[in-house]
């Protein structure tokens, strides 16, 4: 076998492999096994027909190309290992010629990662706060929620809830066409067409009319963009809408074991003020993540900004095919390339690489790891959380704790955990935290020596004092 090494940069080495027969036999002899289980041959049973005559029928191209399969990555796999290659990620692979197989495999280093001096980055947090606007915006959705409708015998308004027949028909063909179907109208309103809402104002039950829509030149489905639509409509039924008072029957109502009015209100206020400090929370990591990024210089291979975009194409593409669709229907719904598509992609798959490989180099500066202990007490927790005192209750939280007990689990609490200590060590750092514990810490240290030097000293005139006694007596002696 041989092997070029081209270390072009730090972060990446380029390494040629070109095989001799004896490389490849194996490889080739694992190709024919398989080959030769599948196809039929004249006058052998299958499975039988020696590899010479497989190799006259499919052609020994054909078994190599079957042989690269596994024939690149395990000879790659070897060469990384006898060149002492760390690969950081998985290599780029092209081969290059068949006879003798040969490929050029572009390998990813370690990045090299300087985040500066971090610990002097300062961001500005902002503050949680629940504005009783907020409180009464809550209250307004609670009494939507309970609100009654009833019917009136007056001509609808906005805001009122018709039943209605509707035909609609542009050039005598029908566009629209429901029975009994509930209609809301009101300013914002543009279904089925802009303009329909608006002559529904003043028509009482059992009135009818008809009317035409004039749709906007600008309307999305250019199929009736500036078109007539003859409207007929029957009026079923006007109901308005009733609200509850906001009242301490009101709060009793709600389901939750509120008293009155008051104590509604201060669950609301908790429940917002929480939501409150999480957004702040996140908005204070995200602000401290984006200034360690345009602090620190990060040199990462380009191989791995393309690995990172297919992730998050893949992640889109699994998005996509949860709702039924694939990633072409979706292109041609929006109206993109796929040039334009990853493009657009590309800029947030940098920052996503480039976030992650901070915040790995900040773990290992500050030290961050998760121990057994921490994961075990991380799944208490969870455990804690679920438990119930019922047998299905029990059953369930004996499902969890089996969960809970995965390899595969545990390790994903251990990276969830990790995550969350070292976005909790950023933000320390950020607001100065850090720095304040450390002065504080060395405060302590000064005053412990301080306090050791005095006690010493308290010590050393304690040891004086006896023998300024055997001096007093021995002059005593002398005296007598």
């Amino acid at each position: 076998m041989k092997i070029t090494r081209e270390n072009s940069s730090p972060i990446e080495v380029t390494l040629t492999v070109e095989l001799a027969t004896e490389d490849e036999n194996p490889f080739i002899e694992r190709s024919y096994r398989r080959t030769v289980s599948r196809i039929n041959i004249p006058g052998f049973r299958r499975g039988r027909a020696p590899r010479h005559i497989v190799e006259s029928m499919v052609g020994r191209v054909a078994l190599v190309q079957e042989a690269l399969e596994f024939m690149v990555p395990e000879t790659l796999d070897k060469v990384l290992q006898d060149e002492e290659v760390s690969a950081f990620a998985e290599p780029s692979i092209e081969v290059t010629d068949l006879e003798p197989v040969s490929f050029t495999a572009k390998v990813p280093l370690e990045p090299t990662v300087d985040l500066g001096d971090y610990r002097s980055i300062r961001v500005e947090s902002e503050a949680a706060s629940v504005a009783d606007e907020e409180i009464d915006n809550v209250l307004e959705r609670l009494q939507e929620e309970q609100a009654v409708w009833e019917p009136v015998e007056r001509a609808a308004q906005y805001g009122d809830r018709l039943n209605l027949n509707v035909h609609g028909a542009m050039d005598d063909e029908t566009v629209v066409e429901d029975e009994d179907v509930e209609y809301v109208p009101n300013e914002e309103n543009v279904l089925p067409f802009p303009g329909f809402a608006p002559n529904l104002v003043g028509l009482a039950e059992d009135d009818e009319a008809e009317f035409t829509v004039t749709v906007p030149e600008d309307y999305p489905r250019e199929q009736y963009a500036g078109q007539e639509i003859d409207f007929k409509v029957s009026v079923l039924s006007v109901k308005e809408k009733n609200l509850p008072e906001l009242d301490d029957d009101f709060a009793k109502s709600v389901g939750q074991g509120f008293d009155d009015l008051a104590a509604l209100r201060t669950n609301i206020q908790e429940s917002l003020t929480a939501q409150a400090e999480a957004t702040a929370r996140n908005e204070l990591e995200q602000k401290s993540l984006e200034a360690l990024c345009d602090a620190a210089v990060v040199n990462a291979s380009p191989i791995l900004y393309e690995r990172e975009l297919d992730a998050m194409v893949a992640d889109r593409e699994r998005m996509l095919r949860q709702q039924g669709l694939d990633l072409t229907t979706y292109l041609r719904f929006v109206g993109k390339t796929d040039e334009e598509f990853m493009d657009e992609m590309r800029p947030t798959a940098e920052r996503r690489l480039v976030s992650g490989l901070v915040l790995r180099k900040l773990a290992e500066i500050e030290e961050i790891e998760i121990t057994d202990d921490d994961v075990q007490s991380e799944a208490d927790r969870l455990i804690g959380m679920s438990a119930g005192e019922d047998e299905e209750e029990q059953a369930n939280l004996d499902s969890l704790r089996e969960f809970l007990g995965s390899e595969s689990t545990r390790d994903n609490i251990r990276s969830s955990l990790h995550s969350r200590r070292v976005m909790e060590r950023l933000t320390d750092i950020t607001q100065g935290k850090i720095d304040a514990d450390a002065d504080e810490a060395e405060t302590d240290q000064d005053a412990a020596e301080t306090a050791g030097v005095d006690d010493a000293t308290e010590v050393a005139d304690d040891a004086e004092e006896p023998q300024a006694a055997v001096d007093g007596e021995d002059d005593a002696e002398a005296r007598a």
